[in-house]
Order: structure tokens, then sequence, then C-alpha cells
């Protein structure tokens, strides 16, 4: 019975693996309303990002949403996550929906990802400016490997300042969301291929747990904990409730607690698409966690 179990297993990580694929050409052709800007926020082709603002004077709270794919490129793009950045202007969150280099970029991976994404996310300064974002309000959600990429923006501030991946001067957010991304990178090693296809972490960090360490220990968010700062969990397939409850009980001993909202009967690709009742619940999560009004 249990090699039936274990089979069953490999055979669902197996179609998420090729739905993810399908799911990300597919969303890629969805029409949403177009941003109200896009600006660079550094000089690769894959650093900038696309920001919509919604209809009013503000100030406005902001999302930063930021899409998955692997970590690798050739799996997604900030277009995947469009339709949830469009959903919460609509709401009345201003959204800065970012591109960056991932691994087989030029630059991307270990430390180039990481550097990105607080790039991005430190960028808000600049765009705040010129219109008008209550930075005082920012939370940063995450689809998949962006999940991870919430939860380490999260973490961000505690990195020693030595670190190869903190920058000089985080920008204080107030909320992360991880939708259906991993909190533990080392925890994950193993499961990524079956999810993604093939390895996709090592590659990634640029060598496995034993080889590189102190990378994980600074890139990994249940490592870092406590990051003090909300934490909301949305699980559903990469993220499994199990995953989550295990991140929740380490978050617990040091002392902070964080929301978990489970989906068990959620694809991965539903929690990120405002178009599903999963994903209009999660649109609605990241916009309570914005401080928008109700």
């Amino acid at each position: 019975m249990r090699r039936w179990h274990v089979l069953a297993a490999a055979l669902i990580l197996a179609c998420l693996a090729l739905t993810w694929r399908l799911t990300t050409a597919s969303r890629a052709k969805t029409f949403v309303s177009g941003p109200t800007f896009t600006e660079a926020y550094g000089p690769a082709l894959q650093e900038y990002g696309e920001l919509r603002m919604p209809k009013g004077p503000g100030p406005f709270p902001v999302a930063v949403i930021i899409h998955g794919g692997c970590w690798t490129k050739g799996y997604a793009t900030s277009a995947y996550m469009a339709p949830m950045a469009a959903a919460l202007a609509a709401k009345g969150v201003a959204t800065w929906n970012i591109e960056y280099r991932q691994a087989g970029d030029p630059g991307g991976g270990w430390p180039g990802t990481f550097l990105d994404w607080g790039a991005g996310v430190d960028h808000l300064r600049a765009l705040a400016k010129s219109y008008p974002l209550d930075l005082s309000h920012v939370v940063v959600a995450g689809h998949s490997a962006g999940g991870h990429a919430a939860l380490w923006i999260a973490a961000r501030d505690g990195l020693p300042a030595s670190s190869p991946i903190r920058g000089a001067e985080p920008l204080k957010i107030a909320a992360a969301v991880d939708i259906d991304g991993p909190g533990d990178l080392a925890g994950i090693i193993g499961r990524d291929a079956s999810i993604c296809g093939e390895p996709v972490i090592a590659p990634f960090m640029g060598g496995a747990p034993a080889q590189v360490p102190d990378r994980y220990a600074e890139a990994s968010p249940i490592a870092r904990l406590p990051l003090h700062v909300a934490q909301t969990l949305v699980a559903a397939q990469v993220l499994t409730p199990a995953d989550a409850a295990a991140y929740r009980t380490a978050a617990l001993a040091k002392g902070e607690d964080v929301v978990v909202q489970a989906f068990p009967n959620a694809s991965h690709g539903d929690v990120a698409d405002p178009r599903n009742p999963a994903g209009a619940q999660v649109v609605a999560v990241i916009a309570r966690a914005a401080g928008a009004p109700p």
C-alpha cells in the first residue's frame, strides 16, 4: 500500500510540473489592464517593474508582487502575476509587479536574484516621489518561488550588514504573503526536481546545503526566524499544509506566530488566479495585509 502512495505522490508532482508550464503559457495570454507606469530599477534587461495605481488621490498602500517559476529562466515572468496585480489595484492597493534575473539569466541565481528582489522593493522610495504611495503600508506577496522571495524580503533587514545579498538600506515592510512557495529551501531539495521537472535549488544557490551552508543560512526564511514581520502562508500544493504547519511551529519556537491559510482542494495555479475562488480569497488576504479599506 505504501508503494502505491509513493507512486501516487510522484504522479501528482509530475502533473504539477506539466501544469505549471501549461498554465504559465496560457496565463501570459490573459488580457488584463495595462500598468500605469513601467520603470527600470537596475541596468539589467530583467530589472524592471510595472506600477498599477488605483483610482483616486491616495495615498495608497502598496503590494510588491513577485512571480515564481522555479527560480529558473524559462518558467514564468511577471506577466503571470499581472492579473493578480490588476485585481489588487481595483481594490485600492497600488501594485509594483517586478521582473528579475533568474538562474540561467546573466547574473541570475546567487547572489544576483536576491539583490534584484531587494533592489526592486527598495525602488518604491523612488516611485513614491512621483506617485501617492503609502510606504508605511507595504506588503510583499509572491507565488511559488516568489513566495520564498516574499518571506526572504521580510527577513532581509535582519541579515548582517556584511551579507552579500542584504543591500545597504532595506525598505521596511509591514507584511509578507507567501502564496504556495517554500519557506525552507534545504527542505524542498529532492521535491524540487519533481515539482519543476529538474533540480533547481542547488543550481540556483550554487551548491547543496552541505557545500554552501552559509548561503542557505542567509537565503532560507525558516533559518532567519523570527522575522519580526507579519506573515501569511497560503498552503496548497508546493507549500503543503504540513509544510506550512512545520514553518509555523518553527516560528512559534522563536516567539513569533504566522497565519496559515490552507487550500487543500486548490491547485498551485488556482491560488494565484483572481478569477478562481481560491485566488480571489488570496487577493483579499493581500489587500487586508496591506491595510486597504474593506
